[in-house]
């Protein structure tokens, strides 16, 4: 085995580069961080100081970031699947859509998440307004440009995607997206019924009840 993955099932960048992995059945050993493997944890921050997952080791390399794990997976380890485009201005519109989703849904759906992390009297209340906020209007930006598409970026599925399942499955748990957003709704069902996805989505099933603002009945 070449791949070691360092991770969490129910982490939303971890499920961003599993489904990665997953989308070409690529071979990996899936380093569970928690209490039931500590020295799981040591490993981690051996080659990482900064202690944030998920972390690859390919062959002694320490790849770091779902988006350049995805790459790297994408140069090092292709698949019949290719997440990002050969054409550079297809490639480009991918990336693009990543960065979108990584910093104007997942970001502030973190954002709501982590408020509650904290003691009642740090929590930062006009924050998370500017977290509902911006999802608010990232979900109308996305209501508008997934009109008529299947997937994020062109036909195929890709690393935008890769992207926007954990991101808008979290989300809508979060803060709704409402009925006002059709397309987005319809999106998110059909990233939620991408087998990849889907396996991911089941690997976090067993710890939903740790979802500090309480997982909803459904998904």
């Amino acid at each position: 085995m070449t791949l070691t993955f360092y991770g969490h099932p129910f982490s939303s960048y971890c499920q961003k580069a599993l489904i990665a992995l997953y989308e070409n059945d690529t071979p990996f050993d899936f380093r569970v961080l928690g209490l039931e493997d500590p020295a799981a944890g040591e490993e981690l921050a051996a080659l990482w100081p900064m202690k944030r997952f998920p972390v690859l080791v390919d062959r002694g390399r320490t790849v770091i970031e779902s988006s350049i794990i995805i790459e790297h997976l994408m140069l090092h380890h292709p698949g019949p699947v290719r997440l990002i485009p050969a054409d550079p201005q297809a490639a480009l519109e991918v990336r693009f859509l990543d960065r979108f989703i990584d910093n104007y849904v997942m970001t502030p759906q973190q954002k709501l998440v982590f408020d509650v992390l904290r003691p009642e009297a740090e929590r930062d209340a006009r924050g998370v307004a500017d977290a509902r906020a911006m999802l608010e209007t990232a979900y109308a930006w996305l209501e508008n440009h997934m009109a008529g598409r299947q997937w994020a970026a062109g036909g195929a599925f890709s690393l935008a995607d890769c992207a926007a399942g954990p991101a808008l499955f979290y989300a809508d748990w979060s803060h709704a997206i409402d009925d006002r957003f059709p397309a987005v709704r319809a999106y998110r069902a059909r990233l939620n019924a991408r087998p990849s996805f889907a396996r991911a989505i089941d690997g976090g099933r067993p710890y939903r009840a740790f979802f500090p603002l309480g997982a909803p009945d459904r998904d």
